[in-house]
């Protein structure tokens, strides 16, 4: 066999090494490591010296760079699992795994040390600093993190970018539309790089057309940011853009 005969063949075993060692997109994502892992949460509450139980029991993970839904009616138990994920509040009983940090075992010390780093917040009523313009309620964010200050005008403007709004960013909150207050509340919860981004019904105080509009931006800050996307929603009009809906009634999954 000739020299140049075996370099085709070690060259064509490479490729077929390659290919095996690197699965595509798809089957690497459904190998990803969860982002997230809830295991048996309860929560149950005292109201009237009797106990209220709230979750009922709560298994679910949130995958890489994925957008999850939690969808029920009010009451069903959807905000208080959102406030368990985000470490505001521990359960009664089972166990919460955040990047395979114990979450429901740290101190409040130790959740708000990783809640500033790796997770952003989204609100309904968009939560914005009322005599600061858009880029201003930005680089607040940027400032309560600890981003160092070299990065922030760059990063200030890309995050209004990324979310439609660069030729707005000198506008104060009430000069603004209330979908170009989420978009700014948006910008605002990815500026310093979060791995998770939770939203308690960020399309309930829109219309529709303004709702397709964040859930839009949802899917590019996904892309672009690799962040994954947990919300809660009440709005079955949305539900098609999610990659899994968690349904909640009485505080249970169904």
């Amino acid at each position: 066999m000739g020299w140049r005969k075996s370099k085709q063949i070690a060259a064509e075993a490479a490729r077929n090494d390659v290919h095996k060692e690197e699965p595509g997109p798809a089957v690497a994502d459904v190998q990803a490591k969860p982002l997230l892992v809830v295991e048996g949460v309860e929560r149950t509450f005292q109201a009237g010296g009797q106990p209220l139980h709230v979750l009922k029991g709560i298994d679910m993970e949130l995958k890489p760079r994925r957008l999850v839904m939690l969808r029920g009616r009010s009451g069903s138990g959807k905000t208080t699992l959102l406030n368990m994920i985000g470490g505001l509040d521990q359960p009664s009983k089972g166990h919460i795994f955040f990047n395979d940090l114990p979450f429901h075992a740290m101190s409040d010390d130790q959740r708000t040390k990783v809640r500033r780093k790796d997770m952003g917040f989204i609100f309904q009523a968009f939560a914005l600093m009322p005599l600061l313009s858009a880029y201003e309620n930005v680089e607040l964010s940027l400032r309560m993190a600890g981003v160092p200050g070299a990065e922030w005008k760059p990063r200030v403007e890309h995050c209004l970018e990324l979310v439609g709004l660069a030729k707005r960013m000198h506008h104060r909150p009430f000069e603004l539309s209330g979908g170009e207050q989420q978009r700014v509340a948006i910008a605002k919860a990815i500026a310093h790089r979060p791995s998770l981004l939770l939203a308690d019904e960020p399309t309930a105080e829109l219309d529709s057309q303004m709702a397709a509009q964040i859930m839009s931006v949802f899917q590019t800050i996904i892309r672009t940011e690799q962040v994954t996307i947990c919300m809660t929603t009440h709005d079955p009009t949305i539900l098609e853009v999610a990659d899994h809906v968690y349904e909640m009634v009485d505080g249970k999954f169904i």
